[in-house]
Formats: C-alpha cells, structure tokens, sequence
C-alpha cells in the first residue's frame, strides 16, 4: 500500500513537477511475468523516477546500510526503504555477493519486476562505466529479459553530492527486451558472462549517449591504483556485443 501511496500521493506529484519526465519504449515492459530492468546509474533520483514511469511495482536491490541504522532516522530510513519495495542485500565480501545473487533469483522466480544498476554504483562524472558480472549471471540463470533503461537528466534534477532538487527535464528511454537464451546453461562461464554484460553496456551506451569507461565506477571513486581515468575514454565491447 505505502508503495503505491508514495507513487502516486506522497512523491509523484512532485517528482513529475520537478523533472516533467518523457518517456520513450515504455511497452518494451512486460505487463506481467519477471523481467530485469538494466538502468545506469547518475542519482539518487534514478530509483524514484524509474518506479514513477511503469506502470508495475518495481523491486530494487538495496545496500544493507539502508536497513541497519539506529535511533529516529535509522527506523524512518529503514521504514521508507522497505515501503518504497527495496530489499536490502550485504555487499561486503564474496559470500553476501552470492546471497544477493540467491535473493535476486528468488524475487524473479516469484514474477517480480527488478530493478538493477549493473555499474554497481553512481557514476562519478555522468559517463558510463564498466558493468559488473552479476545481472548476466542472474539473467543465465533465470532466462528472464533484460530491458535496458537509460536515464537522462537525473543528475540535474537530483545533482549529486547535493541536498538540492532542482527543476530540470527527464528522459526516461527503454530498450527493447534482450534475450540471452543462446547462452543457456552458461551461467558461472566468466567469459560468456562478460560477453552478456557488456551488450547490455552498448545498449545503454547507445540509448544514453553517455561516454563509456572501461573501469568499475567503484575503482574510481575510491581512487584505486588502477582507477586512472584516460582523457579520451574509448568504448571496448566483443565483436558480439556491438552486432
């Protein structure tokens, strides 16, 4: 119930004042059955305006920090969160990685419509960074689609790192469906996971027009050794990906 008073009571209202958002593909979204919606990642907003555009109930994967702070503003926090249809998942080592994969899996195989940010984290510039592994592995094993989404605009309405909201446009483009039924019984192959993730890279490369990065987004705002980003970042996908 709340999630649905949020969407169109509490928030809709304004986000849709704030950012007028457009919308392009919405019927690439099944009207039933489980799907995952691949989006890329620029702000906060991104979970509030996505739900606000389909028409289903969407299920994010949420960091388990949401749901673990104390006092007034961790039970608001952790209340909101859990209203808004967000499970929380521990991202901390390998074996939580697999849990939220186990819970992933499981949501999809009750029908549910997820949500996913296959860069892992926000973008640190608004260019669009290298996907991880897991929503391929997911998509192996499940067979459901993947629907890319690109959202454009976001980090203006909701620029990062500020409190702000400001009024700006926002697109929000759906792809269509991708299949990756070719790939049966691959799921855990490293390399035919990569090839799945980085299609859905081009995908969204090519429905944002964002930059590409070939580095986690993670390694760069953590400033790892490796996490040099080149002044010309060139866009590296398999032959496969870009077919």
């Amino acid at each position: 119930m709340w999630y649905w008073l949020f969407k169109y009571v509490f928030m809709g209202p304004l986000l849709s004042l704030l950012g007028r958002p457009k919308v392009e593909g919405l019927d690439y979204v099944p009207n039933s059955g489980a799907a995952i919606l691949a989006s890329n990642h620029l702000a906060v907003a991104d979970s509030f305006y996505l739900p606000l555009v389909v028409r289903r109930r969407i299920t994010f994967l949420a960091k388990a920090e949401y749901f673990t702070g104390t006092g007034l503003k961790g039970w608001f926090t952790r209340w909101f969160y859990t209203a808004a249809g967000q499970v929380p998942i521990d991202r901390s080592d390998a074996d939580a990685a697999q849990n939220a994969l186990d819970t992933a899996e499981r949501l999809l195989n009750e029908g549910r419509l997820l949500g996913m940010y296959p860069e892992g984290t926000r973008s640190p510039d608004g260019r669009l960074y290298k996907g991880k592994t897991g929503l391929a592995r997911l998509a192996l094993l499940t067979g459901v689609p993947v629907i890319p989404v690109a959202m454009i605009g976001t980090d203006v309405v909701n620029p990062p790192g500020s409190k702000m909201w400001r009024f700006a446009r926002v697109q929000v483009k759906f792809g269509r469906p991708m299949d990756f039924s070719r790939f049966e019984g691959l799921a855990g192959n490293r390399f035919i996971e990569r090839a799945v993730i980085d299609e859905v890279m081009y995908e969204l490369m090519r429905l944002s027009g964002q930059e590409y990065v070939d580095l986690y987004a993670a390694d760069v705002k953590s400033g790892g050794e490796d996490a040099a980003i080149p002044a010309k970042p060139a866009a590296r996908f398999p032959e496969a990906a870009a077919g």
